[in-house]
């Protein structure tokens, strides 16, 4: 029977920048600040940590520094997916050398692969690794989804694990869970549907929120994992307005700008990723202020 690589919430880290490349001392920073506040994983060089504009050194640098950093405490799981299949295996090779625990592996966007082309894609990838590897499906990004029917021939294959679930239909995840055999792992890939996806059975969150909020994140997923759904929502509705003003923009984009509200020295988001306009910065700061995270002016 496949392991979990994790069960909780994963924080999909934010990549800090410099003009010069990767400021890896704020990294260290919050990569310390994540485990302090019982973060569960670390993901790196996924959507939120800007890999689609990091150069291939950089992914790898940014991979074996959390590996050193964390240090064996958490899981450190590798973004490691791309729109080719040869580069995904390279990247994915690569990954593995640097001592990720896992692999995070986004449909190959602008593509549009067809089902059987995202088996085959799939199948390539998890053929050439000895790593875990959780599939990543974020239509509203890639523009493919990948169907329950497609879950259930993937699951079979002994190094792919489960997936990150963000498309939104709760309905097809349903599907999906009772297609899948017990070892093909759910996790949310929205906050806001974090409770909702682990009713379904999922066992947690890889988390854009958790950059700023991981103590909350965390207790949200032990809350699912122990079945006190009941507290569970609670929380969850408690935290629907941070997920929201989190997402007023695309991702990253309110993240990183709230992390730099917060005192982080995050740098500037890379083009053609640019900073929130008057409307949604205010927002966000807002935002911080009711969540307690800021003080009011």
């Amino acid at each position: 029977m496949k392991e979990p690589i994790f069960t909780g919430s994963g924080v999909a880290i934010a990549t800090p920048f410099t003009k010069d490349g990767v400021d890896f001392d704020t990294l260290g920073e919050m990569l310390d600040f994540q485990l302090k506040e019982g973060t569960d994983a670390v993901v790196a060089c996924g959507t939120t940590g800007e890999a689609s504009t990091m150069t291939p050194q950089e992914r790898i640098q940014v991979i074996e520094f959390c590996v050193d950093r964390v240090n064996g405490r958490v899981p450190v799981i590798a973004g490691s997916g791309s729109n080719s299949t040869e580069v995904s295996v390279s990247l994915s090779n690569d990954a593995e050398k640097a001592g990720a625990d896992g692999l995070l592996l986004v449909t190959p966007y602008y593509n549009k692969a067809s089902q059987e082309g995202l088996i085959r894609h799939y199948r390539a990838i998890a053929d050439k690794v000895s790593l875990p590897c959780i599939l990543y499906n974020v239509p509203s990004r890639t523009g493919v989804s990948i169907a329950p029917g497609t879950y259930a021939e993937l699951a079979k294959h002994p190094n792919i694990i489960g997936t990150k679930e963000a498309s939104g239909d709760l309905g097809k995840i349903q599907q999906t869970r009772n297609l899948c055999l017990e070892d093909f792992y759910i996790w949310s890939g929205n906050d806001d549907e974090t409770v909702p996806i682990c009713t379904l059975g999922g066992i947690g969150v890889i988390s854009v929120i958790a950059n700023i909020i991981p103590a909350e994140m965390h207790t949200l997923t032990q809350l699912c994992l122990d079945n006190d759904f009941s507290a569970a929502g609670k929380l969850q509705l408690y935290l629907k307005d941070f997920c929201d003003a989190m997402f007023c923009e695309v991702n990253p984009i309110p993240v990183k700008t709230a992390l730099k509200l917060l005192g982080w020295r995050m740098g500037d988001l890379r083009l053609p990723l640019c900073p929130p306009g008057e409307t949604n910065l205010a927002r966000i700061r807002e935002t911080l202020v009711k969540y307690a995270l800021l003080p009011a002016e």
